[in-house]
């Protein structure tokens, strides 16, 4: 059986230069970048990020992804890890209470470079390469447009009101539940929806556990769209002026537009992974990293999130 583990390069800017982490693990005797397994039910950026603060004592959420790396344990069985960029602040290091244990000896800030030549495994050395381009490109600060998808709601033929009153069933009310640790990986500062109660629904829980309000529009509704009456591009140009991670709720027909409107935004040259990063099931959700410095850099990286089944 395949285990699944999560991890980041987790970095912060120290008198002007960039700093990355590695850790002392002491019982295997090595130096790596902080990662641990997937627990029953987790997400793999629940993973990443609760790995981190058990390990190093710090408080992260995640930007880019940097790859996966796959390898056989002494065990005899596979084990595949999924890394991310994860910048730290210095509030997160003022407070954070980490104390040598049986399982981390230490933990180091170093240079790219130091950090390089520290590492024990070169497939940890790839990750952070990976990490490195996106320094020397200038990309390294990001946020987010997250996409997402209204979890199942009830069929238009079961349904006798207006369709922009179908409510999400008792399976999408668990899968609104579902999603909100793997969205909370990437620290969202605004939540929009289409007016929508499907919608409305869907990021309740979410607005709950951020303690946020839900910005509601029409721009990005169902019913806007298909009349066109939708002003889908206003939504998404103030949401990328503001560069703050943002969730933007809406429905089937409208989430590839939204996407498209963010690469067109961001001079994102047309691409396959941009028009299926709009394709989502229900409750799904595609992450559109941005450069938080360089806001023609394009859309740096994609990833999409299925709700747990």
């Amino acid at each position: 059986m395949t285990v699944f583990a999560a991890g980041a390069v987790c970095w912060r800017v120290v008198e002007g230069k960039i700093r990355v982490l590695v850790i002392h693990r002491t019982a295997h005797r090595d130096v790596s970048l902080p990662k641990g397994k997937v627990d029953p039910g987790e997400t793999l950026p629940q993973t990443a990020v609760r790995e981190i603060a058990e390990e190093t004592g710090l408080g992260v959420h995640l930007g880019v992804p940097l790859g996966v790396t796959n390898y056989t344990m002494p065990n005899g069985r596979e084990k595949v890890v999924h890394y991310w960029a994860a910048e730290v602040t210095d509030e997160a290091v003022r407070v954070s209470t980490f104390r040598p244990n049986a399982e981390v000896a230490a933990r180091e800030w170093l240079s790219i470079k130091k950090a390089r030549a520290a590492l024990t495994y070169d497939r940890d050395g790839a990750i952070l390469d990976r990490f490195a381009m996106l320094v020397e490109e200038g990309v390294t600060r990001t946020f987010a447009i997250i996409a997402l998808r209204h979890a199942k709601a009830a069929p238009p033929y079961q349904f006798p009101g207006p369709d922009a009153e179908r409510p999400l069933t008792e399976r999408g009310l668990g899968e609104a539940r579902s999603i909100v640790p793997g969205l909370l990986s990437f620290a969202p500062q605004k939540i929009v929806s289409s007016t929508a109660l499907r919608c409305r629904q869907t990021v309740q829980p979410l607005a709950k556990a951020l303690a946020l309000g839900v910005k509601t529009t029409d721009a990005i509704s169902q019913d806007a769209f298909e009349y066109g009456e939708s002003d889908i591009r206003s939504v998404v140009g103030r949401r990328i002026a503001k560069g703050v991670t943002a969730v933007l709720c809406s429905h089937g027909p409208v989430l590839p537009e939204i996407v498209r409107e963010v690469a067109r935004a961001t001079g994102t040259a047309p691409a396959v992974t941009v028009s299926r990063a709009g394709d989502l099931p229900v409750a799904g959700y595609s992450v559109l990293h941005l450069s938080a410095d360089r806001p023609n850099a394009g859309i740096i990286a994609i990833e999409t999130h299925t709700p747990q089944t």
